[in-house]
């Protein structure tokens, strides 16, 4: 395990959010499992009100997975969350309809399937059909034999670096850090940031360059000598060294 030194990197962390699944009412959960050799699941449902529903499932990194959704009333919708996250989604069904994306690290995504406060507020109701599916082999870590890791974590290396919370804003610079879990020796890893102990984005590299992440917001990569500057329509922008991501 090697801790790499990366330049500094003005970094906006915006974020959506929406309702924690402990704050919401007639809540409930459930878990997605695939029947033996099928690649997508199809879920029947009715929501009322303010009835919301989780429906989990295991993914990685490298898969992807696509949501469709049937419903009887207009403002039945779905988010997709990521790992270890109640209340920021990686998609927002009210900006668009149904999700196709690459899945940028290992764990439990979560798909909340609710109405819209206007109509959850007038106790209406909608009868759904939720099309889940995963493709493709997920990305495995390189193994610690391969690339140790840091004691304790599943992270090949860590760096710590300078983000800004708000450029328009008179902000001090604040502490971050980037750690990467390796998926090969080809510049194939996740990187993932974290302010203050808390994740803050998850970046899939593939071959060197991002492909995928667990923001909302769309992404945008440059590349020049040796760092690859990644920004996000919501102002995000995170400058990541080749020396991170590729090892050595």
């Amino acid at each position: 395990m090697k801790t790499w030194i990366v330049a500094a990197i003005a970094a906006v962390i915006s974020v959506t959010t929406i309702p924690a699944a402990a704050e919401l009412q007639n809540h409930r959960q459930e878990r997605v499992t695939f029947a033996k050799g099928a690649s997508s699941a199809l879920i029947k449902g009715q929501l009322k009100g303010e009835e919301t529903v989780d429906y989990v499932l295991r993914a990685g990194a490298g898969q992807t997975l696509t949501v469709t959704l049937k419903r009887s009333h207009g403002a039945n919708y779905f988010n997709v969350l990521p790992p270890n996250s109640t209340d920021i989604a990686m998609f927002i069904g009210q900006t668009g309809g149904d999700y196709k994306g690459i899945l940028p690290t290992d764990g439990d995504y979560t798909i909340r399937v609710y109405l819209m406060r206007s109509a959850a507020r007038r106790n209406e109701s909608s009868d759904y059909t939720l099309t889940v599916g995963i493709t493709g082999k997920p990305l495995a870590p390189v193994p610690s034999s391969q690339d140790a890791v840091i004691p304790g974590t599943p992270y090949h290396a860590r760096a710590p670096f300078t983000c800004v919370a708000n450029p328009y804003a008179e902000v001090k610079p604040q502490n971050c850090e980037a750690f990467v879990i390796r998926r090969g020796f080809d510049g194939t890893a996740t990187v993932e940031i974290q302010q203050d102990g808390k994740v803050k984005r998850r970046l899939l590299f593939l071959r060197g360059k991002p492909v995928a992440s667990d923001a909302s917001a769309a992404m945008r990569v440059t590349r020049q000598d040796g760092v690859t500057t990644v920004k996000f329509d919501s102002g995000e922008q995170y400058e990541i060294i080749d020396a991170l991501v590729f090892g050595g």
